[in-house]
C-alpha cells in the first residue's frame, strides 16, 4: 500500500472480506486511519452503542426523515412502498440502516414491528441520529441487530417522518453516502468512505500490529510507554522486519 494512495473517490462496493477485517480492529484505530487519508469529519457524534460488546462494520443503506408538513405527507408513498420499508428492504447481511432524524431524541426510527423487516433480511443493524424504541423487545425476541442511536424514546415520530431513501445524509454531523462503511464498537461509530475502505483496513491493520509490538517491548523492558509510543517511522520498519523473522 502506498503511503499516499491516489483515490478516484468514486463510490465502490465494499466486500464482505474488508468488512470482516474492519471488525477485528478497534474503532479508534480505524478512525485514525480514516483521518490519515484525509477524511476528518467521520465521527457520528452523540451516538452510543445500545448493544454493548457488539462490533459493527457494515455497508450503509440510508434513510432521511424530514419535518412534518401536509404537502410532504401527500407526496410521500405509503404502505409497502413507504421510504422506510424500501430502505429496509435493501438491507441484507453486511448492511446497516443509517437514518438521519436530525438528532431529535423524541423521534424514533421505528419500533419492533417495522424493524422486523431488518431481522427477516438478516441485516446487521441500525445507526440512528435520533432515538430507538422497543429496544427491550429487540433483545428479548433476539432480532440480532446492532443498535447505535442518540437515545431511547417512548415516542413515535411527533416532529419528523421518513421521507427519502438511498441518498446522501448526515448522521451525527458526518456525511454518509449509500455504500459507505459504518464501523463501530463501544467507543462510538464512524463513517469510512467506500472508496477508502480497503486502504483504511490495510493501514489500520499494520498500525494495530505495530502498537501491539510496542506494548510487547514496553512489558518486556519494563519501561515507560513514552520510550516507544507514539509509533515512529522506525517502529514500522522494525516491526516489518520482526514480522518477517517470525514468519507472520
Amino acid at each position: 500500500m502506498s503511503d499516499n494512495p491516489s483515490f478516484d473517490m468514486k463510490p465502490t462496493y465494499v466486500t464482505d472480506e474488508v468488512l470482516e477485517g474492519l471488525k477485528k480492529l478497534p474503532t479508534a484505530t480505524v478512525y485514525n486511519a480514516v483521518r490519515y487519508f484525509g477524511s476528518t469529519l467521520c465521527v457520528c457524534e452523540g451516538l452510543q452503542n445500545f448493544t454493548p460488546g457488539k462490533k459493527m462494520a457494515a455497508r450503509a443503506k440510508t434513510l432521511r426523515f424530514l419535518p412534518h408538513r401536509a404537502d410532504l405527507k401527500t407526496d410521500t408513498p405509503t404502505g409497502e412502498n413507504a421510504p422506510e420499508y424500501v430502505a429496509m428492504g435493501k438491507c441484507g447481511p453486511g448492511d446497516v440502516l443509517v437514518a438521519d432524524l436530525q438528532g431529535r431524541t423524541q423521534d424514533v426510527v421505528a419500533g419492533d414491528v417495522k424493524l422486523l423487516q431488518l431481522k427477516m433480511n438478516n441485516a446487521d443493524g441500525v445507526v440512528i441520529d435520533g432515538a430507538i424504541r422497543d429496544l427491550d423487545v429487540l433483545r428479548d425476541e433476539e432480532y440480532g441487530l446492532i443498535v447505535y442511536a442518540t437515545a431511547r424514546s417512548l415516542h413515535g415520530g411527533p416532529t419528523v417522518a421518513p421521507a427519502e431513501e438511498d441518498i446522501q445524509i448526515q448522521c451525527g454531523g458526518a456525511l454518509v453516502r449509500p455504500g459507505d462503511v459504518m464501523v463501530g464498537d463501544d467507543d462510538g461509530v464512524i463513517v469510512v468512505p467506500s472508496w477508502m475502505a480497503k486502504d483504511v483496513l490495510e493501514h489500520a491493520t499494520e498500525h494495530e500490529e505495530v502498537e501491539n509490538y510496542i506494548k510487547e517491548k514496553i512489558r518486556d523492558e519494563k519501561v515507560a510507554p513514552g520510550k516507544y509510543y507514539p509509533p515512529r517511522p522506525e517502529s514500522f520498519e522494525e516491526w516489518r522486519q520482526v514480522k518477517k523473522e517470525r514468519g507472520l
